[in-house]
């Protein structure tokens, strides 16, 4: 059972840690993954913006390189530095791509809009999901 308050205080510890000195907007997440575990991401901007993360993918990351591959749901905070969460804030095209590489379309996805959970799903955000067909 997905306790989404708690995934959201999750991210918003996350967000504490984002390194957003370009656009000043900083995201925190919290991915839950099957076995109760939740690990923690936050935006990293780089002066070369291709080497920028999301929250997103730097809570995946963080998992995978922990060995984990099974995800239940993913919470995600954003805002200017200083301001208070005020609407929610939605997964990038590429962070949505690339949870799609380890998650269906039923993986669910906690936005934040200052007061109340969000609800989505992956395939809500996705529904065209980009798969790559191998030679088989």
């Amino acid at each position: 059972m997905i306790n989404e308050r708690e995934l959201i205080r999750e991210a918003l510890e996350a967000r504490k840690c984002s390194h957003s000195p370009y656009s000043h907007f900083a995201v925190g997440a919290a991915l839950l993954c099957s076995d109760g575990q939740i690990v923690r991401g936050a935006n990293v901007e780089n002066a070369s913006f291709g080497g920028t993360i999301c929250a997103e993918r730097s809570a995946f990351l963080a998992a995978i390189s922990m060995g984990k591959r099974d995800f239940e749901a993913v919470a995600i905070v954003g805002a200017p530095h200083g301001d208070e969460i005020g609407e929610i804030c939605a997964p990038c095209g590429i962070c949505r791509q690339f949870m799609s590489e380890f998650c269906g379309a039923d993986f669910k996805i906690v936005l934040f809009d200052g007061e109340k959970p969000v609800m989505r799903t992956l395939g809500e955000l996705l529904p065209d999901t980009f798969v790559l067909k191998g030679d088989d």
